[in-house]
């Protein structure tokens, strides 16, 4: 990337409904994938992988690896602003991250100093659903994500910790 600094992405936001809240009065695990799912579909509208070209093209993102973590309990009524960050695009592939923040209400953003509940990295291809494999990303929507690509994370790219079993 040539400049020092790339554009972000807008937060993603999000209000915790009642029904996300599992037995143990927090969101349910499964509620942060569909949060980053909400944020993943908000990275493909500013990137030109909006409907009107998923249409036109019958071409999508296809996320093929995911790690999320869950850092903090989140309650009902939170509010949420998931901040994207582009890693990388090349070829078909995309690669990018989502950090998890509960906010101060519906236009805050995460304080400076806020760590993220949750955070999950992600590989995606750009797939061509009639031919039913993934192709090259065409070069204005490549352009666009590379306008977006800035560094990693520090926990982004880790693996799940092996267990190995004790007697």
């Amino acid at each position: 990337m040539t400049r020092e600094i790339a554009r972000r992405l807008p937060l993603y936001r999000q209000v915790v409904p009642s029904e996300w809240i599992d037995y143990n009065g927090h969101m349910s695990e499964g509620y942060y994938s569909l949060a980053f799912g909400f944020a993943t579909d908000a990275m493909m509208d500013a990137t030109g992988l909006h409907a009107a070209y998923r249409e036109a093209t019958g071409c999508s993102l296809y996320t093929v690896e995911a790690h999320l973590r869950y850092l903090r309990d989140v309650a009902e009524g939170a509010h949420l602003a998931v901040r994207t960050r582009v890693l990388g695009v090349h070829g078909k592939k995309a690669h990018f991250a989502h950090e998890l923040y509960v906010v101060d209400g519906a236009a805050a953003g995460p304080a400076p100093d806020a760590g993220p509940v949750a955070t999950t990295e992600l590989l995606a291809l750009h797939v061509d659903q009639e031919l039913g494999r993934a192709v090259v990303f065409p070069d204005a929507v490549r352009e666009r994500f590379a306008e977006f690509v800035e560094p990693a994370p520090e926990w982004a790219g880790r693996a799940i910790e092996t267990v190995t079993a004790t007697k």
